[in-house]
């Protein structure tokens, strides 16, 4: 059978402490042998669609761009 759950003043404080704020997301709360024992809060951050910026490509994938487009014109071939 379960243990019933121990939430002490401090637990509730820490609960409100990672709700508080949170507009967007969830927090869990991880429960062993009746206690918490530990709270995670994944934040999501959304943007409107007008204001969305495309991303800044990095630096290895404008080395892909450039050597896909220098390849551009060569058959591909197998060597065996």
């Amino acid at each position: 059978m379960a243990k019933p759950l121990e939430v002490d003043q401090q637990w509730l404080e820490r609960i409100a402490d990672q709700v508080g704020g949170l507009k967007y997301g969830h927090v869990t709360i991880t429960v062993h042998d009746g206690r918490i024992v530990q709270i995670d809060r994944t934040e999501r951050t959304r943007y409107d669609g007008s204001s969305q910026k495309q991303p800044v490509p990095s630096e290895s994938q404008q080395q892909a761009k450039q050597r896909d487009n220098q390849n551009s014109g060569e058959a591909l071939r197998i060597v065996q």
